[in-house]
């Protein structure tokens, strides 16, 4: 459990991240407060991120597990 919770805070920050960069980027382009801007956007979008992370990842995995067997089957 401790490992998916660090997972999720950490995948999370990272598209936050990028995601909120590249939104705010599209949306107002490079002005002056872009950096201030933009982590407003992330501290706002980060907890949203994180527990969606944490609440999808293990039925993600499964349906990634079901997805990779059926392209490429172990062999027997």
């Amino acid at each position: 459990m401790l490992q998916r919770a660090i997972f999720a805070v950490l995948m999370s920050a990272v598209l936050a991240f990028l995601m909120t960069a590249w939104v705010t980027w599209l949306a107002l382009g490079w002005t002056p407060d872009f950096v201030a801007r933009w982590m407003i956007a992330f501290r706002s979008a980060w907890p949203a991120a994180a527990l969606i992370s944490f609440v999808t990842a293990p039925w993600i995995l499964r349906v990634s597990h079901a997805l990779a067997a059926r392209i490429a089957p172990v062999a027997r």
